[in-house]
């Protein structure tokens, strides 16, 4: 690829770009900027991890270096499968094989653990760091990334440490370009900002969006902490998980908020805008003849388009939804079967109650 190539794979189907001008000078200055994303072990994943898979296989095609970053003590601070952490290892170990079952090759997408940064007196240095060039009130903006309200009354102090460790984490990785959801917007701009302050290199951030709750009608602004509509790992009724089988994603979807014509906010729209396009570079509507018969769409615009002006139906439009999902879905069925010890039941035994 050449240099705009690079960029234009790193910024298709991205929400947001801090900033393009940044992200081409990265790759001016280098074949292989260092990119990143962190997660909590916290869950199976969903389809909605389908967006964040796709990115980093982007980011890894574009040329960079991807760390996918399994946060074992971020989960751990916000009580993430009871605080225990051989389940919240567990499961980052099931999330590596997730990421691995959907087509990351393992010698281009490398893990890393938070426990590896952690037993390090430099990276707590690093932390005070962080903190003491942020204050309490930006501390509390930036605490939306654990899925909380900043005005939680019983939130324990070691939730104040996250954002700064968040932060941290991209300098002492290093990275040159964090990667996540429009939701962790105010931690990448929180980095960007103490790096500014320090004189540290200022990462560059890619941001995809989410996928909505298939209940539909959830609050979603994100970039402004709320994000409580978007499809959830600690909600099973509002996504469909990985590994699930055709009829369990069938049934998800069929049930899902679809209302005619509408675009925004409407979950089987964005999994054909945010996934199935994304992926596939198509969508395939099989219908009957006294229903139109079949169509097939290559871009959004053209999509949109059809389901704007009515011309698509609910039912035609899930139909499809499940067969482009169900396609996606099935390398992770087979890796999973082949290797049970990794799927989501390596987890969801009962925490231990001890502090670990």
């Amino acid at each position: 690829m050449d240099l705009e190539a690079r960029v234009d794979r790193v910024a298709r189907h991205a929400s947001e770009l801090l900033t393009r001008d940044e992200i081409r000078a990265l790759f001016q200055r280098t074949d292989a900027p260092r990119a990143y994303i962190g997660f909590e072990p916290s869950g199976a994943f969903t389809i909605a991890h389908l967006i964040t898979v796709r990115k980093v296989l982007d980011l890894a095609e574009a040329g960079c270096r991807v760390t996918v970053f399994l946060a074992d003590w971020h989960a751990w601070i916000n009580d993430k499968l009871g605080g225990d952490l051989d389940r919240i290892r567990a499961c980052g170990r099931y999330m590596q094989a997730a990421f691995t079952a959907l087509g990351a090759d393992p010698d281009r997408i490398g893990f890393r653990w938070a426990h590896e940064l952690t037993g390090s007196p430099d990276y707590w240095a690093r932390v005070v760091r962080v903190a003491k060039a942020t204050s309490l009130a930006r501390t509390k903006r930036a605490m939306s990334i654990l899925g909380r309200g900043e005005e939680e009354s019983s939130l324990d102090t070691a939730k104040m440490f996250y954002p700064s460790m968040q932060a941290a984490d991209i300098f002492e990785l290093p990275v040159d370009l964090a990667y996540g959801g429009i939701d962790q917007r105010r931690a990448h701009v929180l980095a960007r900002e103490v790096a500014h302050r320090y004189g540290w290199p200022v990462p560059a951030a890619v941001h995809t969006p989410l996928l909505s709750s298939l209940r539909g009608r959830g609050r979603m602004d994100p970039v402004d902490g709320g994000a409580e509509g978007k499809m959830s790992k600690s909600d099973p009724g509002s996504g469909v998980a990985i590994p699930s089988d055709r009829a369990t994603i069938a049934a998800r979807i069929g049930g899902a908020f679809c209302p005619v014509k509408e675009v925004e906010g409407n979950p089987v729209v964005e999994v054909v805008r945010f996934i199935a396009l994304p992926w596939e570079g198509r969508l395939a509507v099989d219908r009957a003849p006294r229903h139109g018969g079949p169509v097939e769409f290559a871009d959004e615009a053209g999509f949109l388009s059809a389901w704007s002006e009515g011309s698509l139906h609910p039912q035609d439009l899930k139909d499809a939804a499940v067969a482009s999902l169900d396609r996606l879905v099935a390398p992770a069925r087979r890796y999973f079967a082949d290797h049970p010890e990794l799927s989501p039941e390596s987890f969801r035994a009962p925490a231990s109650g001890r502090v670990k």
